[in-house]
């Protein structure tokens, strides 16, 4: 009896067992989707360069559009009122400019991020008017100075350029994104008043002798998410 007992036993753990080690292990993925949407923001630097410049007011508004993983149709839009002073002569700029182009992110997310590493170009176009305030005319160190305070105005300016442009853009909230970027830029051509050159431009800043300027921007901006689309599967493994 004893040895049937144990036989039976035995019967019974096998058959136990056959359900565990027949198990399946199934295949299942997890579908990741990117956002689309229109981003709108604005460049907060100007308002920090007007608190140490009151001689200058600007903004400017930022706004971009997601074409497929990487690319992204960019443009922004602004103002410039700006007073500068130089050694013989003070000149005010004012007008309004739009730059046009592209973004293409280098950054490669992990799951639910959607940050930028870009790269982009722009072309530049701004239409403006300058207003030579005063100027000094210093002929000869023997005789005295003559100043001009006649205030000059020259309208129907305008110019054009293209730039290349390095940024970065994080997420910091759901479709809440702050970003910064540098930029290089090269004039193409401008309209000049007689007897004066266009020393600044909206959208362009200061134009050096080469012809050339540099910028930077901080922005915040928020995506309004229209639609989502498949980016990628990532297989995963899953126990019955």
């Amino acid at each position: 009896m004893k040895q049937q007992s144990i036989s039976l036993y035995f019967i019974s753990i096998f058959f136990i067992s056959i359900p565990l080690f027949s198990q399946e292990v199934k295949k299942d993925t997890v579908i990741i989707k990117d956002i689309y949407g229109l981003r709108i923001g604005v460049d907060i630097s100007n308002p920090i360069k007007t608190l140490f410049n009151s001689d200058r007011k600007a903004y400017e508004i930022v706004a971009d559009y997601r074409l497929n993983k990487k690319l992204y149709a960019a443009a922004e839009i602004g103002y410039l009122d700006n007073l500068r002073a130089e050694d013989n002569f003070e000149f005010t700029t004012k007008g309004q400019y739009i730059r046009l182009g592209v973004n293409y992110n280098t950054y490669k997310n992990w799951l639910n991020m959607d940050n930028e590493i870009y790269i982009g170009t722009r072309y530049g176009f701004s239409t403006f008017s300058q207003t030579l305030e005063n100027y000094t005319i210093t002929s000869d160190i023997t005789l005295p100075e003559i100043a001009n305070t006649n205030a000059q105005k020259f309208t129907g300016l305008n110019a054009n350029w293209v730039e290349f442009i390095i940024g970065i853009k994080v997420e910091v909230y759901a479709n809440i994104f702050l970003g910064f970027s540098l930029s290089t830029r090269k004039m193409i051509s401008t309209k000049e008043p007689k007897n004066f050159k266009n020393l600044y431009v909206p959208g362009f800043d200061r134009v050096f002798l080469n012809d050339s300027s540099f910028g930077f921007n901080y922005t915040i901006s928020y995506r309004l998410p229209l639609y989502k689309k498949e980016s990628k599967k990532i297989p995963t493994k899953k126990e019955d």
